[in-house]
């Protein structure tokens, strides 16, 4: 199996300047090549009878090294596989364009697309030292997966911070767990186990909102692109950088967890994109990453031998009773506690999803720690009383 590896870099001031060259150089390579391709397809759109082959990934390097190396000389201080690699991914986004897959492919921006992709010499010294072409060894913050030799690895900048990836291939392993386990997504906390476990979501967004605004209101009158304009834009992408890693980190060690301890996960294929859609949970969903957590289930279920199970998008697993199956005809989102109309049962509706999905793969599921009807009720209206406050 196929895995990702990210860590940042600890980088002196010698590789700082060496890697924003080799970015510098990506980009503008990149840039050439969409500005050419531009013109190819203009000209073959007024002249249908006179056409021009669209270049590959090979022509267009070709023609660089004809006619743009010899007018730009600093392109040799870098590698030459990063303008080359820069080129095969311009062929890249073309191909996803014709394909009807993507949108047209758009310039790169400096500061804002600063990456690059080198291949040739590429070696693991140490767990914290790794050498890549022309730039040399380079140090991590983090330990790094030894035993493996990346053909290619990627550097790219976030705010003012430098991380590599690289791809490895690691062998699947065999769950011996066997229990099963319903999870309901929602939005007052992130999940609800059918265990009764439940997990509040850390919402980086929401707590760090008022301090973005703060620095975002205080840019709005500088120059663009003047110094104090570009350390203002440093500090915003700082605290960006910083609530996608704190959204990152929590879905990691949750999504871990599930796929390690419980043989089988059920939860249900939400429509996150029809759920961004409604102007007054857009920002909590957003903020949640239900599609990051459903991603990292799919292929960490495959790492760790365990199996993910998607119940259908129109079960109605928050408006069935799952103490005698009876299914209400409306549930609104103010009503925290699901009530049954045929046998009186009540119990908090996210539990009572994560049950009715659970039940999906393991009809007779009882949770060891809510035996009977009585206590399950308990249990949810205890927890929609602390919720409500």
């Amino acid at each position: 199996m196929i895995l990702g590896f990210k860590t940042q870099l600890k980088l002196n001031s010698i590789q700082l300047i060496a890697l924003a060259k080799h970015a510098g150089t990506s980009r503008h390579a990149y840039n050439w090549g969409l500005g050419l391709c531009q013109q190819i397809l203009e000209h073959n759109k007024q002249n249908p009878d006179k056409k021009i082959k669209f270049p590959s990934a090979i022509d267009l390097h070709k023609w660089l090294v004809a006619i743009v190396k010899p007018e730009n000389p600093w392109y040799y201080e870098s590698s030459k596989s990063a303008p080359q690699n820069a080129l095969r991914s311009l062929r890249t986004a073309f191909d996803r364009f014709f394909a009807g897959t993507s949108g047209f492919p758009n310039f790169k921006k400096k500061f804002r697309n600063d990456s690059f992709t080198l291949d040739g010499t590429i070696k693991v010294i140490s767990q914290s030292k790794i050498q890549v072409p022309v730039i040399g060894v380079l140090k991590t913050f983090e330990h790094l997966p030894v035993g493996y030799r990346p053909k290619s690895v990627m550097i790219s900048r976030q705010a003012d911070k430098w991380f590599i990836s690289y791809k490895i291939e690691v062998e699947e392993s065999v769950s011996t767990a066997t229990s099963a386990v319903g999870v309901d997504l929602g939005l007052l906390r992130f999940a609800t186990l059918s265990t009764g476990e439940e997990i509040e979501s850390p919402r980086p967004y929401k707590a760090l909102e008022k301090q973005l605004a703060k620095i975002q209101w205080g840019n709005r009158n500088k120059e663009l692109n003047s110094n104090n304009y570009r350390k203002a834009q440093v500090k915003v992408a700082r605290l960006q950088a910083q609530i996608a890693s704190v959204r990152k980190d929590f879905i990691h060690k949750l999504t871990t967890r599930l796929a390690k301890n419980h043989g089988q996960i059920v939860i249900e294929d939400l429509n996150v994109k029809g759920m961004i859609a409604f102007g007054h949970l857009a920002k909590s969903v957003s903020d949640s990453g239900f599609y990051e957590f459903r991603r990292q289930l799919e292929y960490k279920t495959k790492l760790y031998g365990s199996k993910l199970v998607l119940s259908d998008r129109w079960f109605a697993s928050s408006k069935t009773c799952n103490h005698c199956s009876c299914k209400k005809e409306s549930l609104s989102l103010s009503e925290r506690v699901f009530t049954c109309s045929e046998c009186g049962f009540e119990i908090d509706r996210d539990l009572n999803a994560a049950l009715n999905l659970v039940r999906l793969v393991q009809p007779e599921f009882t949770p060891t720690d809510m035996k009977t009807p009585k206590s399950m009720a308990e249990v949810g209206i205890k927890t929609c009383t602390n919720l409500l406050g």
